[in-house]
């Protein structure tokens, strides 16, 4: 497939927070743009605003006539999540077109273009979008696709200025399906090698089995960043790209003498014999001041000068629903975020702590997954632990059935907060309007945001100035 030939792209489950990104970039470089998903959301919503064709009824007379004709220009790219029985899908089958994965053609596009490719089982939509800001903000020529709302711009994908082939493009890597084994990075990163998605490789081996075959597709003129700790967990001896570990306080590229000064995060960073002092980072946490160090040593690997790189980090606004503040005031905050991982709560809780050692620190979480709730419940348990009170909804079961046994009771007796409780989310809301809460924090990655506007609008009433 030569991405200079295409002239119309079809996507089946364009809705998705990745196709999506790529349907806008497609788009963007002049190319005519349609799609199917299930149901209509804020972002199909976009989508459409953007010139996007979308239908979402599952008939193949919705299809436009001009992307049922084939053709070498004509791409067809759909998620592995559309069920086989969908009529679109098979209709494409049936009538001998190729189709791609999303994965596919980002392995395709990275394959000729500039690369920077963020992996990890968690940090990555926050680290890649950090790279993608401060390259923007330094005014140079990147794509980039996001698992994530940046809030800097509205979107989860920055789009090239003039020759898509001459700028540099930042993937976020999904190890989920093994799909970032498709790209072809000239930089890379990795945030975590943490074990999850166990319902897809079964034991954390074969996990790092798969990242230590995606540092093997990092070009060897390349390099690897990669956490503190990682590289000697992984089969290295076929990787050819060289690398240089990063980390807090520890680690050839260092984030050092960091402190906490209105709410924001300031820190040095050590790369070798350089040192960079006064970064600013207003997205909390310590765990986003180790994702900025990656972005950093990325952004100076790409001879960027220091003082742009401060100035990209103390620009950056984040990405929806990762530590996103909802609602402030002196002595009542909402946070919203991602986390649903054990390590992901953990760090999470222990920078909220950082930032409000004297506030009673609530924590509404959602399990993810059931196999999930089942394979980390301990840690689960344990990382919830650090909040004052935990407050638990039931598991958002995905894409999964459930599993007899596993349900989120069974993280409650292990959780050791003095005030825990298992609610309904109606329950949940009417617990929440009738007690004072100094700081909350929601937790999840299922449908828990359909609770953020109305927490927010429970702190407005009770809470604004």
């Amino acid at each position: 497939m030569n991405l200079k030939e295409i002239h119309s792209v079809y996507f089946i489950g364009i809705g998705g927070i990745g196709m999506s990104a790529l349907a806008r970039w497609f788009r963007h470089n002049g190319i005519s743009v349609a799609g199917y998903d299930k149901t209509p959301t804020a972002l199909t919503d976009k989508l459409k605003q953007e010139g996007i064709s979308i239908h979402f009824e599952d008939d193949v007379e919705e299809i436009p006539s001009e992307y049922k004709a084939k053709s070498n220009g004509l791409l067809i790219v759909y998620t592995p999540a559309v069920p086989k029985s969908h009529k679109g899908l098979n209709f494409y089958r049936d009538n001998g077109f190729q189709l791609y994965k999303r994965s596919e053609v980002l392995g395709i596009m990275t394959k000729g273009l500039y690369t920077v490719a963020v992996a990890g089982t968690h940090g990555k939509t926050t680290t890649s979008s950090m790279v993608a800001h401060i390259l923007k903000f330094a005014a140079k020529n990147v794509s980039a696709f996001l698992g994530g709302i940046s809030t800097n711009y509205e979107t989860n994908m920055l789009a090239n200025k003039g020759d898509f082939e001459k700028s540099i493009v930042v993937v976020e890597a999904d190890e989920f399906d093994r799909s970032f084994l498709t790209l072809h990075p000239n930089l890379a990163v990795i945030t975590s090698t943490d074990a999850d998605h166990l319902d897809i490789y079964g034991e954390l081996s074969e996990l790092k089995k798969s990242f230590s075959l995606f540092l093997e597709k990092v070009n060897a003129t390349g390099k690897i960043f990669i956490k503190n700790g990682l590289w000697e967990g992984l089969q290295t001896s076929a990787v050819k790209a060289a690398h240089i570990n990063y980390g807090l306080n520890s680690g050839k590229l260092v984030a050092e003498n960091i402190r906490i000064s209105d709410a924001k995060f300031i820190f040095d960073v050590k790369n070798n014999e350089q040192s960079i002092t006064g970064f600013e980072l207003s997205v909390p946490g310590f765990h986003n001041v180790e994702n900025a160090t990656a972005a950093i040593g990325v952004a100076l690997e790409l001879g960027l000068d220091p003082e742009a790189i401060k100035a990209g980090i103390a620009s950056y606004q984040g990405v929806k629903r990762r530590f996103e503040y909802i609602f402030q005031s002196e002595n009542h905050i909402y946070i919203d975020d991602y986390a649903h991982h054990p390590g992901e709560i953990s760090a999470m809780l222990e920078s909220v702590k950082a930032l409000y050692p004297d506030k009673k620190i609530t924590a509404l979480f959602q399990p993810h997954l059931y196999s999930r709730t089942r394979d980390f419940a301990e840690g689960f348990s344990e990382s919830l632990s650090i909040a004052d009170k935990v407050i638990l909804l039931d598991i958002y079961p995905a894409r999964e059935e459930p599993i007899e046994g596993v349900n989120s009771a069974m993280l409650l007796e292990g959780i050791k907060s003095e005030e825990k409780f298992l609610f309904s989310k109606n329950e949940a809301m009417a617990h929440l309007n009738n007690t004072e809460l100094e700081v909350l924090v929601t937790l999840g990655a299922g449908n828990i945001d359909q609770l953020v506007q109305p927490i927010k609008e429970l702190f407005e009433q009770h809470y604004a100035a």
